[in-house]
């Protein structure tokens, strides 16, 4: 699912393209909204809140979206290129300017909603973490207070808002937490720091349309140990470990190394996993 540094960079995007223009093309493909025309009014503003969208216009409504696991904006020009996305079976939502149009593939939720109302949507989330209004104690408070494991802890958005498994797996690695200790074992202080390097970050990757927490953007190098299960890790070398958390039917998948983070996760006992998209196991097991 796209994380916050991705829908800072959505939101950035679609302001850049459509804000103080009139909207001349509208097509909302969902429901209810499939009979409402956007045509006419201006976009003021086009924000992220975590991992949402909010498309503000000058009529006083607010579009919403958020793209679950395979929605994206797609930002093309008009004429053919318009006319050939509006042709698309997964179109969900059209916003189109003189100049640009912006496309909304596979989107996982889309409303339309007074603006003065948009907390009923985004209202429960939790600071954001690349926000304007971002406020660093009361993430690290609602962190500390968390009754559950601190990865669960990170990816749920009522603490902060924005991280996802890579941004939870990636940080918790520099900061060698394991992800399945219990938040409330961490202490205010540790939690502080782990705030501190989510957010740097987060904040250093959302100028970036590669996803990397190492700074390099090469493929195969931008991250530490997110997608790298059965590889070596490259601080210490033993082999990144891979391990579901939360609960069903919302367990989520994150990646540690059990040398650099103190052990393995509750649901893993230790036997060979082979890299990603290899059939071939790893050459070694955790031992301790």
């Amino acid at each position: 699912m796209p994380e916050g540094d991705t829908l800072w960079r959505t939101a950035d995007r679609l302001h850049r393209a459509l804000a103080g223009a009139p909207v001349t093309r509208s097509d909302l493909r969902w429901g209810e909204l499939a009979t409402v025309d956007l045509v006419g009014m201006t976009t003021l503003e086009v924000r992220a809140r975590g991992k949402h969208l909010l498309h503000r216009f000058d009529s006083g409504l607010t579009l919403h979206s958020h793209l679950r696991m395979e929605g994206q904006w797609r930002i093309v020009h008009p004429g053919a290129d318009t006319d050939g996305v509006r042709k698309r079976a997964d179109l969900r939502a059209l916003v189109g300017t003189d100049t640009w149009t912006a496309a909304g593939l596979r989107l996982g939720m889309l409303d339309l909603v007074p603006t003065p109302e948009e907390d009923r949507l985004v209202g429960h989330l939790g600071p954001d973490v690349l926000g304007e209004d971002w406020d660093h104690g009361q993430a690290v408070t609602n962190l500390a207070a968390y009754d559950g494991l601190i990865g669960d802890a990170l990816l749920d958005q009522r603490n902060l808002a924005g991280v996802g498994t890579y941004w939870a797996s990636e940080s918790l690695f520099v900061e060698r937490i394991l992800p399945w200790t219990p938040a409330r074992d961490l202490g205010r202080e540790r939690i502080d720091r782990l705030v501190t390097r989510i957010r740097a970050l987060m904040d250093r990757a959302k100028d970036h349309a590669i996803q990397s927490s190492t700074g390099v953007l090469r493929v195969g190098a931008e991250s530490y140990v997110h997608g790298r299960s059965g590889r070596p890790c490259r601080r210490c070398g033993d082999t990144i470990r891979v391990a579901m958390t939360g609960s069903a039917p919302r367990e989520r998948t994150l990646f540690s190394c059990p040398t650099c983070q103190g052990g393995l996760a509750p649901t893993d006992a230790g036997a060979r996993q082979a890299p990603l998209g290899s059939t071939r196991k790893s050459r070694r097991s955790y031992r301790g």
